[in-house]
């Protein structure tokens, strides 16, 4: 008995170490790999906010939201703004995989006695935490929007980043597995994202849209996000729906993709660079 009981013990001990220890591994390379491309994080920053910046001062005064009395574009297009940036950080570090790929490192870790659960644990949580560290530094500007968080409301945005970016990741790693070029990779992700973004209620409003518009924003989950920061950052907003259903949404959202990429690379082999 005290045999099986040392037996299971220590398969149990091995299990987590196949998981869990890859999984922190290829998790501190992610972050590692991005922040020693200086370029990477000047550019995943900055086009956003000048995006933000841009764009919101052109509407200008010529926007009226029903939210907040007289809130203006570039108060509006805040939320939205952050969630690009946690859109185009989450996705295009999966870039990785096809970059890991190509050089040889993913084909050395599949045929290591690793299980392919911590490959894409340790992908999806490095690219999770770089997308979610890029989202929160985007608050340095909340200030100047008036926009002022207390700490329950800061936890509750970290959450809502993190779900977000933890969801757009698992499916930027599910469409770069199968692949082996960056270029399809580019022309998948502006085919989908774009969209994605556009009908998330970053730009405008849902409650303006037309009918078959209102349709597909109230089925994109990216929707739910917005919302929910949105509500975070002006509490005073009446939104399309409860704080509670988008997170409850998000949390289906990141569930559902981390499930997809897990299928995706068990169910795919990987074939070596030509």
């Amino acid at each position: 008995m005290a045999t099986a009981t040392a037996s299971l013990s220590l398969k149990q001990v091995a299990t987590k170490d196949e998981l869990v220890l890859p999984a922190l591994t290829l998790w501190w390379r992610e972050v590692v790999r991005f922040y020693r491309q200086r370029a990477r994080v000047v550019g995943v920053i900055a086009s956003p906010v000048l995006f933000w910046f841009v764009i919101g001062s052109g509407f200008g005064r010529s926007f009226r939201s029903g939210g907040v009395g007289g809130q203006q574009y570039l108060d509006y297009f805040y939320p939205g703004a952050l969630i690009m940036i946690v859109l185009f950080t989450s996705i295009f570090t999966m870039m990785s995989v096809i970059e890991d790929r190509r050089e040889g490192f993913l084909l050395s870790v599949l045929v290591a006695p690793v299980s392919r659960s911590a490959i894409v644990l340790g992908k999806v949580l490095g690219g999770t935490t770089l997308s979610t560290i890029q989202g929160l530094i985007f608050l340095i500007f909340a200030p100047l929007l008036g926009i002022h968080i207390g700490l329950i409301t800061l936890l509750l945005v970290v959450l809502t980043v993190f779900l977000v970016s933890f969801a757009l990741t698992a499916l930027g790693f599910a469409i770069a597995w199968p692949m082996d070029s960056t270029q399809a990779f580019h022309a998948i992700i502006n085919l989908f994202l774009i969209p994605l973004w556009l009908l998330s209620g970053a730009l405008f409003p849902l409650s303006g849209a037309s009918a078959w518009l209102r349709v597909l924003m109230r089925i994109n989950p990216l929707t739910y996000g917005v919302e929910a920061l949105r509500q975070l950052f002006y509490p005073a907003t009446v939104g399309e729906s409860s704080l509670a259903a988008s997170m409850a949404t998000l949390v289906l959202f990141s569930l559902f993709m981390f499930g997809l990429a897990f299928l995706m690379a068990n169910r795919r082999t990987t074939k070596p660079a030509a």
